[in-house]
């Protein structure tokens, strides 16, 4: 901690250097201390620069470089608020593209059957250990209502196996546990009907993609960033809440009679789509291209409509 400020002020002539031999047309930068440097460099070079912040409280360090960026792009437009950013737009949280996944195919590799529920639980990478605890505790109860496609990660998946063996035979292939899930994570989000996970940016951002109603369980440390963006989506009425250390066996089970509750179901599913920006990427593409190109910045409404999966006109 006290070399890392010394760090970073080493670091701003070899982001000096870089940006002076390759000649960026532009900067793309997400926050993280990391990027101070560059962006103290862009700004010295007079290389404009484009932010993207997907938490509703942004954390120190966006704080700290959103001043340094031509242009900001936020997912909630609470976020605008708590940066002092000479422009900021709403463009939502860009993820996969959807469109490209069949949900029947999807459904069909898993080897579900025609009408059957899927419930996908991941924790991320961060405290994936309460999650599967809880999995654990609940599988017996949980296979006699859905199946369930669980991401352990590498240290819980051993564990996870040795549940699955001690089910019953007949309901063994009702649960499918996988150490992660990489490119597959989209096929797999087509393929369910309800997910319990954290409250990350991208992880809202695809549930509401897919129409997908969630139960979040917001990761509690992180200066509470996640809670917060919980919390919003929540009020939307796309997910429910559940506090990290409420969340165990029962819990879990709890949630899962979501999928027993049409339309409760239906009400979430709908309340996703809604949230959904499904332009997200191309409205920050258009900011990039805007900055590389020198273009006028965009108006808010152009980035807005872009982001609910209109065009740019």
């Amino acid at each position: 901690m006290v070399l890392d400020p010394l760090r970073l002020a080493a670091s701003v002539p070899q982001a000096l250097w870089l940006l002076a031999r390759r000649r960026p047309d532009a900067v793309f930068t997400t926050g993280g201390y990391a990027a101070i440097p560059v962006l103290l460099a862009a700004r010295a070079l007079g290389v404009p620069a484009v932010l993207w912040e997907g938490n509703v409280i942004p954390g120190r360090s966006v704080r700290a470089t959103a001043r340094l960026a031509g242009a900001v792009a936020v997912t909630d437009p609470r976020t605008c608020a708590a940066l002092a950013a000479r422009r900021c737009y709403e463009s939502g949280t860009p993820i996969r593209d959807p469109r490209t996944i069949d949900r029947e195919a999807a459904r069909e590799r898993l080897g579900l059957s025609p009408g059957e529920r899927l419930l996908l639980v991941f924790g991320g990478s961060q405290a994936v250990r309460r999650f599967n605890a809880a999995v654990t505790d609940a599988l017996p109860r949980l296979v006699e209502r859905c199946a369930v496609l669980h991401v352990t990660g590498d240290a819980g998946y051993a564990e996870a196996l040795a549940a699955r063996e001690a089910l019953p035979p007949e309901r063994r292939a009702r649960y499918r546990p996988v150490p992660f899930l990489g490119d597959e994570m989209t096929a797999a989000l087509a393929a369910a009907d309800l997910v319990v996970g954290r409250a990350g940016a991208s992880t809202l951002a695809e549930c509401a993609a897919f129409a997908l109603p969630l139960v979040c369980v917001p990761y509690p440390h992180a200066a509470g960033h996640q809670r917060a963006n919980a919390e919003a989506y929540a009020a939307s009425g796309a997910a429910r809440l559940v506090e990290d250390e409420a969340f165990d066996a029962e819990a879990l089970l709890d949630a899962a009679r979501l999928l027993e509750d049409p339309s409760a179901h239906l009400a979430m599913s709908a309340a996703a789509r809604d949230a959904g920006r499904p332009g997200a990427a191309d409205a920050v593409a258009e900011l990039v291209a805007a900055a590389a190109e020198r273009r006028a910045w965009p108006a808010p409404e152009v980035i807005a409509r872009l982001a609910s999966g209109g065009e740019a006109r």
